[in-house]
């Protein structure tokens, strides 16, 4: 069955959006943790930087599946989407209703 590219295109747009906008919410947790003695306690302050280091991974995260993202809207551009990128055979609908953005079929993806 053919994937239907414009609502594939649609959700692969709105998953974007939203990862773009938590990553704006996001930002002041991945800012620079000032380190004065003054106003933070020293366990106050390794808390900020564990919430910082979390905040940054998360981040990175997101950035890779804003890059899978922009991946998928290629493929769409190009029809190559709906395939897989390793073998060419095509990936299961069910897979891309879960992950739009998947580039590989079930058995490549292993």
């Amino acid at each position: 069955m053919p994937v239907d590219e414009k609502a594939a295109r649609a959700e692969l747009l709105r998953l974007k959006a939203e990862l773009v906008s938590l990553s704006e919410i996001s930002e002041e947790a991945r800012a620079t943790v000032t380190l004065d003695q003054q106003s933070v306690g020293r366990l106050s302050r390794m808390d900020a930087l564990q919430g910082q280091a979390m905040a940054q991974a998360s981040e990175r995260q997101r950035r890779a599946h804003i890059q899978r993202i922009d991946a998928a809207l290629r493929r769409l551009d190009s029809g190559d989407y709906g395939y897989c990128v390793e073998c060419g055979e095509e990936i299961a609908e069910k897979r891309l209703q879960v992950d739009p953005a998947a580039p590989f079929c079930i058995n490549c993806a292993r």
